[in-house]
């Protein structure tokens, strides 16, 4: 059996750009401290009186792309003002979590986050937002 080694990489180096049809929105990787992928599959499962009686069925992927960033209400093209001023625009995202390495791209329907947070601490804000089918890997 073959072994299979890995190359693990720390996120450092990153960029995230969006994109609004051939409009080049802009590059937030100094927005943002998380940006992840993440796929929700739905598993129905059927079961008869009978221990071997189990049936399942697994419905394709439903992805989002979490994102975790600085709050900027001053620079008018903030990834915050962005979010804010575009609800329900549909725009590419395309992340590339090790900078000169592979891409992940999907279009993504944009959301508000949050506006505030707590006393003493930077102002941050998350954002799930939901993908278009499953992100290009390339």
């Amino acid at each position: 059996m073959a072994k299979i080694t890995v190359k693990p990489f720390v996120l450092r180096d990153c960029v995230l750009n969006i994109k609004d049809g051939a409009t080049d929105v802009g590059d937030f990787e100094a927005s943002v401290s998380k940006v992840e992928f993440t796929p929700n599959v739905a598993i129905q499962t059927w079961k008869g009186l009978t221990p071997t009686s189990v049936t399942q069925d697994v419905a394709a992927p439903e992805w989002s792309c979490a994102m975790d960033y600085a709050q900027d209400w001053e620079t008018a093209t903030s990834l915050s003002n962005y979010l804010l001023a575009n609800v329900g625009k549909k725009v590419t995202a395309k992340f590339t979590p090790k900078a000169g390495g592979k891409s992940a791209t999907a279009t993504v329907t944009i959301l508000p986050g949050s506006i505030g947070g707590g006393v003493g601490a930077f102002a941050t804000g998350s954002v799930s937002l939901p993908c278009d089918g499953q992100p290009a890997l390339a």
